[in-house]
């Protein structure tokens, strides 16, 4: 980051991005061959600033140029809502995606071993609906165009999870064909829904030593081989050695189905290869699956992901980035203040802060509020 950068805010939350790195492959690519003054570098804080204070438009993104301190942030006196427009459309988003994918590895290793979970992976992925007159290329239905996000989320605590990998296509894409890409290192657990059923390649991963737990479909035909015992205290209903599929398409190894309940008590059939684990372990692991129900809430709620600035594929891929890039440099801030607050405080905080001293941001992430003598008396008597 640049000397100034430092002193603001908003320049602490983008630190972790290397600004030498970043305009060294913008050289490389030649993205700024021809330009004078909007930098791709200016489009990146210009567009995460967007995210983190979730602009509707184009036209408030260039109206927040009229701020001073942006100004100097940006070495811009103005932009046009028609600049903006066809920068993200021009802006390669193979750029973005490289800062996405290091301030992910940062995180990693940020993270204590010890509350690090290692082999443990979710898989799941939302649809985002858009207007099919404007988005052609993500037709969907007749009537009705889309985008999806497929994730691959870790823990990097007992609570927190990260998008370690994103895939976006078009919403007719269905979710199997993304699991080639999504499951990928031996040695792992991967969790994910019924959606992702597919013999086959649960075959491949017992070959590869590949493991997996998910739910099965309704119309599943299994065959029971064994059944286990369980504790008298199991939260599980049963614990068996099964074959799954029919005489024609079945799978070749044998797995493992447990009947439990899901988070909320209804009745959920598991599947899974991993025979070294406790049954109310297999369910515990399946239940930490809606983790990622969360991180969307979060996500669809707090970044600017559910409406666009832009109609083209490009422009669409490139604010995806920006609002997971957005969303890393809080989970860094975080990670790096030791704060208990939540994301959310610390982007509320933030967006009051923005153009403040660092030190004012800190100071109120790291405030303990405390009560009075006189208050501590009242609450006694």
């Amino acid at each position: 980051m640049d000397k100034n950068t430092l002193f603001s805010s908003f320049g602490k939350w983008i630190s972790p991005i290397c600004a030498k790195t970043f305009t060294e492959r913008v050289a490389q690519g030649e993205q700024d061959k021809y330009v004078k003054k909007f930098t791709t570098y200016a489009y990146l804080k210009l567009f995460l600033h967007a995210q983190i204070q979730q602009r509707d438009g184009l036209r408030e993104i260039a109206a927040d140029v009229l701020c001073k301190d942006f100004q100097q942030e940006l070495g811009l006196p103005s932009i046009s809502a028609s600049q903006l427009s066809r920068k993200h459309n021009q802006v390669d988003s193979a750029l973005l995606e490289q800062v996405f994918m290091e301030l992910v590895l940062r995180i990693r290793q940020s993270t204590a071993p010890s509350s690090l979970r290692k082999d443990f992976r979710i898989i799941d992925s939302t649809t985002i609906g858009l207007c099919l007159q404007k988005y052609k290329w993500a037709e969907f239905r007749k009537t009705k165009a889309g985008v999806k996000l497929h994730f691959r989320l870790a823990y990097i605590d007992d609570e927190t999870v990260i998008p370690e990998k994103v895939i976006l296509t078009p919403a007719k894409k269905n979710d199997r064909s993304q699991l080639d890409a999504l499951v990928d290192e031996v040695g792992l657990t991967y969790v994910f829904d019924r959606g992702y059923i597919d013999y086959a390649r649960f075959d491949d991963y017992c070959d590869r030593g590949i493991f997996f737990v998910t739910r099965t479909k309704k119309n599943a035909v299994i065959r029971p081989i064994e059944s286990f015992a369980l504790p008298a205290d199991s939260g599980v209903l049963t614990d068996e050695m099964v074959i799954v599929g029919t005489p024609q398409k079945r799978m070749e190894n044998i797995v493992r189905l447990i009947h439990s309940v899901d988070s909320e008590g209804n009745p959920v059939a598991i599947l899974t290869n991993r025979f070294d684990l406790s049954a109310d372990e297999i369910g515990q692991i399946y239940r930490e699956r809606w983790a990622i129900e969360t991180f969307f809430k979060w996500m669809k709620q707090h970044v600017r992901i559910k409406t666009f600035y832009g109609t083209s594929e490009r422009a669409v891929m490139n604010q995806v980035w920006m609002a997971l890039i957005a969303f890393c440099l809080l989970v860094l801030m975080k990670m790096e203040t030791g704060t208990k607050s939540s994301l959310l405080e610390l982007c509320r905080w933030l967006k009051v802060l923005l153009w403040k001293s660092e030190a004012d941001w800190l100071a109120r992430i790291h405030y303990k509020p405390l009560r009075s003598s006189a208050g501590r008396r009242s609450i006694r008597s």
